[in-house]
């Protein structure tokens, strides 16, 4: 796969963002209902077949108004990561524009709306047999014999690696052992690759909201979850292997349900839990989009505002 998106096609390309919890999906799905657009999904559990509840993707009736992409691609047991989307997305945009339709990139997953600015994937090829040994090390030690494995290869330090995501620490390790070198020279090596969509003029904006609104529409999310029964789901996604990919697993909502049925969590502190779990990573994304998005594209939403389909982008 080449680096950037197929010199023939050009144009546009809309990209909503936002924290968790915004409003950000309602409100893509008005703007592109008023402007001929179809949805390509940016959110890293929406990839995965069943996992419908925590992950809030649109209904049935909502993909009926407008065409989604980006959604139950993979089973649960079956890992995704940015080079899997990044070649999906290359391949949905040419698809949708060739339609002569819009683009509306929508999702709060930064790592993988990076795709969509900067080089689609790195050129590390990862054998097998190097997943399976970062698989099993994960498996033994967990998250903490990763990390003792990756600062052992990295002395100079992991940057600005998230420690705590499985996923990432898990993409650095396999990247280290397949390459053999360090993160700062991976990064180096990854920052002169070719930018993706190079022919396509990117129109952004993200959306976020006051603490106290936000923390509302958080516990109302959470509330809904439950009641809609997320740990009947999770239950069923355990039997399908969702131990067995540390990515799905260990995402907002599921982590915790995990927890739960295993008996380490009672459930009448569960909705409290993914609350705060939830607040947490509001916080990261906004750093997130502040840092590769900017403040000219920021728009805080008021109390209880909706934005219409013409008031974005």
């Amino acid at each position: 796969m080449t680096g950037s998106f197929p010199s023939q096609h050009h144009g546009e390309l809309y990209i909503l963002a936002g924290v968790t919890a915004s409003g950000k999906s309602n409100a893509a799905l008005e703007w592109a209902c008023s402007n001929d657009a179809e949805i390509l999904s940016c959110d890293s559990i929406s990839f995965y077949k069943g996992m419908d509840i925590g992950s809030a993707k649109p209904t049935f009736e909502e993909r009926k108004r407008v065409p989604h992409y980006g959604i139950d691609l993979f089973e649960v047991r079956d890992p995704c990561d940015v080079g899997r989307y990044a070649e999906y997305a290359q391949r949905k945009v040419g698809e949708i524009i060739s339609r002569g339709c819009k683009v509306l990139v929508v999702g709060g997953s930064g790592f993988y709306l990076q795709s969509f600015f900067s080089s689609m994937v790195d050129q590390v090829e990862i054998e097998d047999s190097v997943r399976e040994q970062v698989d099993d090390l994960f498996n033994s030690l967990g998250l903490v014999g990763l990390l003792q494995r990756l600062r052992s290869l990295n002395p100079d330090g992991l940057g600005e690696l998230d420690v705590l995501n499985p996923r990432r620490v898990i993409r650095a390790l396999e990247r280290c052992l397949a390459s053999g070198k360090n993160l700062a020279t991976l990064k180096q090596e990854f920052d002169s690759l070719p930018k993706s969509f190079p022919n396509f003029k990117k129109k952004v904006l993200w959306l976020n909201r006051e603490d106290s609104d936000l923390v509302q529409r958080i516990e109302e999310r959470t509330r809904k979850m439950l009641e809609r029964g997320l740990l009947d789901e999770t239950r069923t996604l355990l039997k399908l292997g969702l131990a067995f990919n540390p990515a799905a697993s260990s995402s907002i909502g599921y982590r915790e349900a995990v927890s739960c049925l295993q008996g380490n969590v009672p459930e009448c502190e569960l909705n409290q839990l993914i609350n705060a779990s939830t607040r947490k990573l509001v916080s990261k994304q906004r750093k997130w989009f502040r840092k590769h998005l900017g403040e000219k594209s920021h728009l805080v939403l008021n109390h209880g505002q909706e934005l219409e389909g013409t008031d974005l982008l």
